[in-house]
């Protein structure tokens, strides 16, 4: 019997997990440079995003030394980024982005999505989107129903950098992605899978690491999860793009969540026939929910890096803090400060810190 006959395709949803909540983020990056730095160019891309699910009450990024230029700045998809420029000598920078949020994400509809095969939802979305398509969607007209920005679908379905559509990204693809499994059930086989197929490890890939070496090896972190996720929609022509932002974790059982223990993470989004979008978390095993934050997406991680740049300095050496807190702010704030000697790690796989910026 196949893994397609005998595998459960139905999701796990919580709908508690699916109700309306107010956030505050803090991601707070700290460069520590052994000598003095004259100048600091960077660009922060720490600003969330105004989505559906997603409604910003207010946001603002601190820098530190103040910079001597900022800027703000939105991209071709549509993120939020700050340019900055540090022209006073320093040995530390910092930068501090603090946001408050209300976050609600519905619950996914699989008898939606399940209209419609991998083959049929990909031949949808090459011709311009599903007109008899049930329920709303982008570019809705009265009498020819949801149609799609071919534009923004191609854009999505071509490999990019780090999404190489390989001949084993393909091999993978066609053994969750058949062409004749109903379009929602197909996501979640592809989250579960990967879930299942793949370890959480840190410190075994890097930004550099392709495709077909993560499938040898079979360990990775999210953003490694995610893009193989977008690869494989890629592969059967369902437009897939990469997703930064971060989770709501919570302490293992008899344990306290710590300040700053939090991290950035990192999904996927499929575009379905109606023009729609539907976000899966192969790291975690399910769709999204309301835990979810959203900063930024994009083809792959490279369109997404919350901060890069190039600072002028004699020195060689650098060292990297980063801390982030997602907090929900209907209830008690469950955050106590670590003590030196008692470091926690976040409950949940993260997305891999920012590299420091290049010497120059």
């Amino acid at each position: 019997m196949s893994d397609e006959e005998t595998e459960d395709l139905t999701p796990t949803v919580d709908p508690e997990n699916h109700t309306r909540r107010p956030y505050e983020v803090v991601h707070r990056t700290e460069y520590l440079y052994e000598e003095d730095v004259t100048t600091s160019f960077g660009r922060a891309m720490l600003a969330p995003r105004e989505t559906p699910q997603q409604h910003i009450v207010d946001h603002e990024v601190q820098i530190d030394p103040e910079p001597a230029v900022l800027s703000e700045h939105v991209d071709h998809f549509g993120n939020r980024s700050y340019y900055y420029e540090v022209s006073t000598n320093h040995t530390t920078l910092t930068v501090t982005k603090r946001s408050h949020l209300e976050i609600e994400w519905p619950a996914p509809d699989m008898d939606h999505l399940d209209q419609w095969t991998v083959a049929e939802a990909a031949a949808l979305i090459r011709a311009g989107g599903a007109p008899d398509a049930k329920g709303a969607g982008p570019g809705d007209d009265a009498e020819q129903g949801p149609t799609i920005d071919l534009v923004e679908a191609t854009q999505y379905r071509l490999p990019s950098t780090l999404v190489d559509v390989t001949g084993e990204v393909e091999e993978y693809a066609a053994t969750i992605l058949p062409p004749d499994r109903p379009f929602g059930s197909a996501l979640v086989a592809l989250y579960s899978r990967i879930y299942r197929d793949f370890a959480y490890a840190k410190g075994t890939t890097s930004v550099k690491t392709t495709l077909p070496e993560l499938l040898e090896q079979r360990e990775g972190v999210c953003q490694d999860f995610a893009h193989l996720a977008v690869g494989c929609l890629r592969a059967v022509g369902i437009p897939g793009r990469y997703v930064s932002g971060y989770i709501e974790t919570t302490p293992p059982p008899g344990k306290l969540k710590l300040a700053g223990s939090d991290a950035s993470h990192a999904w996927v989004s499929a575009m379905a026939p109606d023009g729609q979008w539907v976000d899966l978390d192969p790291t975690n095993n399910h769709f999204a929910d309301s835990r979810y934050v959203v900063t930024g997406w994009g083809r792959d991680f490279r369109d997404v890096s919350p901060l890069k740049g190039v600072i002028y300095t004699e020195g060689k050496g650098s060292k990297l803090k980063v801390e982030v807190d997602v907090i929900r702010q209907d209830r008690p704030d469950p955050r106590v400060t670590p003590s030196p000697a008692d470091p926690a790690p976040p409950a949940m796989p993260p997305t891999p810190a920012p590299d420091p910026p290049a010497p120059s």
